[in-house]
C-alpha cells in the first residue's frame, strides 16, 4: 500500500493491526452458510479475515474505488468465498445482488467510510432485508449516538429507528493511531443484533417518516414538528405515557413512536 494514493473523498483510512481486524470479524458471531456484506474493503484485510474465520459463508464486498482493483483482486483471488463488486453501495440494488446467493443468515461486517455511516445504516434497515447482526466500526462520536438514551443530546431519529429492530452494543474502542493514514478521531466498533421479539409495526415506511418528521427541528415541541398529522390523536396517545404535545422528540422512547405510528398510519 506504500505507493497507493489515499482518496479523501472516499474516506480512506485503512486499519493495519491484524489482531484488531480479527477481533472485529469475531464480533459477527457468524453462523454457518451465511452471506456477509462488507462495504469499503480497501486492501482486503478485513475481507480476508472474514473469509478465513467463516469458511462456509460467502463474503460479498462493495468497493467504490476501482483503482484498488489491482491491489484487492490479487489478494483475494485464492479465496472461493469472496466476491467483490466495484460499485457504489448506496446505489446498489441489494435485493437483486443477493438473489443469486443461497444463505441461511445475513450479516453486515464492515469498517465503513465515516462520511456515509448514516446513509449506509438507513439503507440496511429500510430495504426489508433481515440482518441477523450488523457490526460496524464508526467514528467514536457517532457510535455514542447509536447507543444513546432518551433525553440526551446524542439521541436522534436514527437511534429510534435502530432501537426498534436491534439490541445495540458498543464492543470496543479503536485508537486513531491504528490507521493509515491517521484520522483525526478515535473509532468504536458497534454491533446491532436483531431483536428476538419486536413490537408489531403496521407500516415500517410510515414509522420511518414519522420519526424523521418528529426530529425535523430537534429543539421544537412535537406540536410544531408534527403539524401535518392528527394532533388530537397524537395527544391522546402521548397522555398514556404522561406526555403532552409540548414534549420534544428526544424525550420519547422508541416504543412511544411505534405506538404513534400504529395509531396514525
Amino acid at each position: 500500500m506504500d505507493e497507493f494514493r489515499f482518496k479523501k473523498k472516499y474516506g480512506q483510512n485503512f486499519l493495519q493491526n491484524r489482531e484488531i481486524i480479527k477481533k472485529i470479524a469475531l464480533c459477527g458471531e457468524v453462523l454457518s452458510n451465511s452471506l456477509i456484506i462488507e462495504v469499503g474493503p480497501g486492501s482486503g484485510n478485513l475481507t480476508i479475515a472474514l473469509a478465513n474465520l467463516y469458511k462456509d459463508s460467502t463474503i460479498l464486498a462493495y468497493e467504490i474505488d476501482q483503482s484498488l482493483e489491482d491491489i484487492l483482486i490479487p489478494r483475494v483471488s485464492k479465496y472461493t468465498n469472496i466476491n467483490i463488486i466495484f460499485n457504489d453501495f448506496l446505489k446498489a440494488d441489494l435485493v437483486n445482488d443477493f438473489k443469486d446467493y443461497n444463505y441461511d443468515n445475513l450479516y453486515f461486517i464492515s469498517n465503513v467510510p465515516y462520511y456515509i455511516t448514516t446513509p449506509i445504516l438507513f439503507k440496511l434497515v429500510s430495504k426489508g432485508l433481515d440482518f441477523t447482526k450488523i457490526v460496524m466500526m464508526v467514528q467514536k462520536e457517532v457510535g455514542e449516538r447509536f447507543s444513546s438514551h432518551p433525553s440526551t443530546k446524542e439521541y436522534g431519529a436514527l437511534t429510534v429507528i435502530l432501537n426498534y429492530s436491534f439490541d445495540i452494543k458498543k464492543e470496543f474502542v479503536v485508537d486513531r493511531n491504528q490507521f493509515v493514514p491517521r484520522p483525526n478521531v478515535d473509532s468504536v466498533v458497534v454491533s446491532f443484533k436483531r431483536k428476538r421479539e419486536r413490537l408489531e409495526l403496521k407500516n415500517q415506511e410510515f414509522f420511518f417518516r414519522l420519526v424523521h418528521d418528529s426530529f425535523q427541528f430537534k429543539r421544537k415541541m412535537l406540536r410544531n414538528n408534527l403539524k401535518k398529522y392528527d394532533l388530537e390523536k397524537i395527544e391522546a396517545i402521548l397522555k398514556k405515557y404522561d406526555y403532552d404535545l409540548t414534549v420534544r422528540a428526544e424525550q420519547l422512547d422508541y416504543t412511544v413512536y411505534v405506538d404513534l405510528a400504529n395509531n396514525l398510519c
